[in-house]
């Protein structure tokens, strides 16, 4: 019955709109014509844009293909989530192109609590914010590596992805894998696709074709020109436990006024 009765006003209300918007056909057929043209027009102009930015994006791509042998040694750490859930994430877009928009050194997350940068030997390699979007130019041949530093005292996981591949055993990357411990107020430098315990392949910017990306099973060429990062916080039981400061009290003038006797003990 309560069915029934709501697809009945549903067929009211359509009516009465029907009602409403009536009008002659001759307007109705003048409105529709200028509709599809405006729509065509649109749609040519969107096609058109999007060839000369596809075409200019394909000369411009870059991935990142696996490097020379670097000394990074690691530890494995049992530490648990916070939540199942990351408390952030974010991506760069990276290519051999001269991006508009403001140039940064570095991006805030989590409020400034973590900050990211990408970096060459000769230092930092610019950002360029447009918006909410996030963009690195690179050259080919070019070394570089991620920089994330903790300006807190919390105790982070960092996840990060190159061209669509976990950076530590290079499958193909989830927020969900496991990642890099981020100490507080600590900096953790990853320079390299994880070959093992005490070695990565270093970042080099390089052509599609030739990105590592495009050459394991675990990658695609379609996904290069992306860094991603997933931010998690850790229970760190070095972290000393957090111990309540005893509120300050205000001295008072008559200590023993308080109020009527009390029933004996």
């Amino acid at each position: 019955m309560i069915l029934h009765k709501k697809q009945s006003g549903a067929a009211i209300l359509l009516l009465a709109l029907l009602a409403g918007c009536s009008s002659s056909p001759t307007m109705q057929k003048e409105t529709a014509e200028a509709a599809q043209s405006t729509q065509s027009q649109s749609k040519q102009a969107d096609s058109i844009q999007a060839e000369s930015v596809q075409d200019a994006a394909e000369s411009e791509r870059l991935g990142t293909q696996w490097g020379d042998d670097v000394d990074s040694r690691v530890t494995t750490v049992d530490l648990s989530r916070v939540s199942e859930e990351p408390i952030a994430q974010m991506q760069v877009s990276y290519a051999d192109k001269n991006y508009k928009g403001r140039a940064v050194n570095s991006m805030s997350l989590l409020a400034g609590k973590v900050e990211f940068s990408a970096a060459t030997d000769n230092g930092k390699l610019p950002l360029y914010r447009d918006g909410s979007n996030y963009y690195l130019q690179g050259k080919a041949g070019q070394a570089y590596r991620l920089v994330y530093h903790n300006n807190s005292a919390n105790t982070y996981e960092i996840v990060a992805s190159v061209d669509g591949l976990n950076v530590v055993d290079g499958s193909t990357a989830s927020r969900y894998d496991g990642g890099y411990v981020l100490r507080p107020n600590d900096e953790l430098v990853i320079e390299g696709f994880r070959k093992s315990e005490s070695a990565v392949a270093s970042f080099i910017f390089s052509k599609p074709n030739n990105a590592y990306a495009a050459n394991t099973d675990s990658g695609s060429i379609e996904n290069t020109g992306i860094i991603g990062t997933v931010i998690y916080e850790l229970y760190d039981p070095a972290k000393p436990k957090y111990k309540p400061q005893p509120k300050s009290k205000q001295p008072q003038a008559y200590p023993a006024d308080n109020g009527y006797a009390k029933p004996p003990q």
